[in-house]
């Protein structure tokens, strides 16, 4: 997760990219996307450097195509419900949620030096998430269950994404996502320093676990027989610039997958900043950069599911993963911890640890989950 900073070199109304010469002895080029019509040609260290003082960017170097030919909405129409209408799948799935299941894959997830997607630990801990995920099928369903677990792997890497897939009767599909990396931007040894990133985005990555294992405690849904499918999605290197999302949603712009909305949630565990505000407990609802019946849709899914409310609220292009998937021509949507202006402050740092999240807080998100999952899984026509 970034925090909206825009760096004062950019331009924001440039529309073509700045070529920059190749100094010698330094790396290759890489592409930026700065916002919808802006780019940028960097080297690695320059866009850590951006990344470092908060700037939202994408990484597009691989992909210079993503998103040239179009903005917002999304180039998918898809007719999203008005209203929740499954509660009587839904709604006695919520009690089964467990704080404490959340905790317990936490501690380990943040016990790694750091997750970030060039080191080693990056590519430990992309490992152990996905036995991890693997584990919670196993015990959902035993032989009953139709979902499976893989890596999806990047060439400039070797932290790999991770995708669980609950198949439904269709191919259309419903995806949630978090990232699983973390970074420290103030070490410049990422490879090596301590990034802990309980919160950004270890938090996100644990509440949508456990929604999925709580959806395969449903025998309709574990066996396959939802109309629609159901992937979780655990995205590498959104701190380098998304790019494992940006390769797990080109890929699926060229094969022509049927994926009808994206809810990403990065960071819901840090409830403190509302609290010395005096401000209620709400979660915050991203209304710019995303697909707004998508948006609308899950206000009504947090009114229906969830016991907190939500507040209205912006983070800039290309925040967190959703930015991926709005590029490839996907509906994105993403719900955030918090109002912006209230959000954990110890981000990219060493000092994001499990102290400062709010377990019950997460439980809520995960609600979201749920309660989202189902309402899509069993909509029979988009």
């Amino acid at each position: 997760m970034r925090v909206s900073i825009l760096a004062a070199a950019l331009t924001a109304t440039s529309a073509a990219a700045l070529t920059l010469p190749k100094r010698d002895g330094e790396s290759e080029l890489l592409t930026i996307r700065l916002s919808p019509t802006e780019t940028k040609q960097v080297t690695e260290e320059e866009k850590f450097e951006l990344l470092a003082k908060g700037t939202h960017l994408i990484d597009i170097t691989s992909t210079p195509d993503l998103n040239q030919d179009r903005v917002f909405p999304s180039t998918l129409a898809v007719n999203f419900p008005t209203s929740p209408s499954h509660q009587d799948i839904a709604s006695p799935l919520l009690p089964l949620l467990n704080a404490t299941n959340m905790r317990n894959n936490l501690v380990p997830f943040t016990e790694f030096q750091n997750r970030f997607y060039k080191s080693p630990y990056g590519a430990e801990s992309s490992a152990w998430l996905l036995s991890t995920i693997n584990a919670v099928i196993a015990s959902a369903g035993g032989n009953t269950t139709k979902a499976s677990a893989r890596a999806f792997p990047h060439t400039a890497f070797t932290q790999s994404s991770i995708i669980a897939t609950i198949p439904g009767q269709t191919n259309r599909t419903i995806v949630l996502g978090a990232h699983q990396d973390s970074v420290n931007w103030e070490d410049k040894d990422q490879v090596n320093n301590r990034s802990p990133g309980a919160d950004d985005n270890g938090s996100g990555s644990v509440t949508i676990l456990e929604a999925m294992r709580v959806l395969l405690t449903n025998e309709e849904i574990r066996e396959g027989r939802a109309p629609n499918t159901i992937e979780f999605h655990w995205y590498a290197a959104e701190e380098g610039g998304l790019l494992g999302s940006k390769d797990v949603w080109n890929s699926y712009k060229a094969n022509g997958v049927d994926a009808k909305g994206l809810l990403q949630q990065d960071m819901t565990g840090y409830s403190q900043g509302n609290a010395d505000a005096g401000l209620p407990d709400t979660m915050g609802l991203i209304v710019d950069y995303v697909d707004e019946p998508l948006t609308n849709f899950i206000k009504t899914v947090i009114d229906e599911y969830c016991d907190i409310g939500f507040v209205e609220t912006e983070c800039g292009y290309a925040c967190s993963d959703h930015a991926s998937a709005s590029a490839a021509g996907y509906p994105s949507a993403f719900v955030f911890e918090s109002d912006f202006n209230v959000s954990n402050p110890v981000i990219h740092t060493k000092d994001d640890d499990l102290g400062l999240l709010d377990f019950d807080h997460m439980i809520e998100h995960a609600k979201l989950t749920t309660g989202f999952a189902v309402e899509m899984a069993f909509t029979e026509s988009f």
